[in-house]
């Protein structure tokens, strides 16, 4: 058991190493299919109105490229990204569309109507404090001693007494609100462009950047190193998503339909969304 772990940790060290000279190599830049913009090709305004619920944290990404704080500034800098994976990009997106309306949607529909929302926020903040270790390492990374702290104290007082993280005290009584700060970002941080855009199947949109920082969180979460059967560890992950998607029903065909080009539309606010956080 203990060394197919110490296998796992070592090809994902591995392929980490070969992404962070690729990344190197390529320059981590623009290439030669960068997409110049003038501006976001979708109507912005029907991002509006889409308000983070009660609680919830920034970091907890909706599948397929939404997050609940969707409002980007109209005024939003141009950002080039090259897409040179274009047509593979289009078909995992036309596969991920697909895969959220006819299974994620109709499953999280149900979750909804069967579990109480005071349960499924329950259930969000507890998956937000486990999370802490990764949003904290981060804030260490970036400089960021004032989040940092937060983060510290939000997870001690909502392991006590918000019960285990059930609650949320931290944020409705010591205004200790969650950071959203992830290695993607840190990255970012230290120079790090965002290097190519790429759809992922079922995770959804990202860049060579994201991607790279998406796997070396793994080596940030403590509960991958628990000896916690992989059954119950993808259960919960499943669990997360689906409850957290449980929130944010209707916001993707928002988006979708007031967009004239959906891929191009979800590809710039993505890329929009992720330079707006790094600048944060």
């Amino acid at each position: 058991m203990k060394s197919n772990k110490a296998m796992r940790l070592f090809l994902l060290f591995l392929m980490s190493g070969c992404l962070v000279s690729l990344m190197l190599v390529c320059g981590c830049g623009t290439g030669n299919q960068a997409l110049k913009k003038e501006g976001p090709v979708y109507l912005a305004d029907a991002s509006e109105g889409f308000p983070p619920p009660e609680g919830q944290s920034d970091a907890d990404f909706l599948e397929f490229g939404f997050e609940e704080d969707t409002a980007v500034e109209k005024s939003s800098p141009s950002v080039n990204v090259s897409d040179p994976l274009g047509p593979w990009n289009r078909m995992m997106f036309k596969v991920n569309d697909k895969l959220y309306l006819w299974v994620l949607k109709p499953v999280a529909t149900g979750y909804k109507k069967v579990v109480p929302e005071i349960a499924r926020t329950g259930l969000r903040n507890f998956f937000n404090n486990v999370s802490t270790p990764v949003r904290l390492a981060n804030c260490v990374l970036q400089g960021k001693g004032e989040k940092a702290c937060h983060e510290i104290g939000r997870f001690l007082v909502n392991s006590t007494i918000g019960f285990l993280g059930l609650g949320d005290p931290a944020s409705s009584q010591f205004n200790m609100k969650s950071s959203d700060e992830d290695l993607g970002q840190t990255l970012a941080v230290y120079g790090a462009g965002n290097g190519f855009y790429i759809v992922w199947p079922m995770v959804g949109p990202s860049t060579f950047r994201d991607t790279l920082g998406t796997g070396g969180e793994y080596f940030f979460d403590p509960v991958n190193f628990a000896e916690v059967p992989y059954e119950i560890m993808y259960g919960c992950t499943a669990l997360e998503k689906m409850n957290s998607l449980s929130f944010r029903l209707g916001d993707y065909e928002s988006l979708k339909n007031a967009a004239i080009d959906p891929y191009d539309a979800f590809r710039d606010f993505y890329i929009q969304y992720r330079e707006k956080k790094v600048k944060e």
